[in-house]
């Protein structure tokens, strides 16, 4: 006899709360509101990432590490979710993310001109 697992409180609250937000971005508005939201909030990480490290001048080649390791690791995550039906909303946002994070980095490079 095969039990089905008890669903542990992170699961209730992220991963069912994530399907029930897919579901409410099936409109193509909120869908793109959404991401929209995502690209800006990693610029706004971006940028921030970039000026914290830009007056710590100690930390820069650590600073600069890191962000390419979080790039690097949302690569990953985009690959192993790229065929799965179900999370083209996670991929979309995924992608936003890193489009955010790439123009803050960018601005802030061309800050430093």
């Amino acid at each position: 006899m095969v039990f089905k697992p008890q669903k542990t409180k992170f699961q209730l609250l992220v991963i069912d709360n994530f399907e029930s937000l897919s579901l409410w971005a099936l409109n193509p508005w909120r869908r793109y509101s959404l991401a929209l939201t995502v690209v800006l909030a990693g610029y706004f990480l971006g940028s921030s990432l970039g000026m914290i490290s830009a007056v710590v001048e100690l930390i820069d080649p650590v600073g600069a590490f890191l962000s390419v390791f979080f790039i690097e690791i949302l690569i990953q995550i985009r690959r192993r979710l790229r065929f799965d039906r179900k999370k083209r909303l996670l991929v979309l946002l995924i992608d936003s993310l890193r489009l955010g994070l790439f123009y803050g980095f960018f601005t802030e490079g061309l800050k430093l001109l």
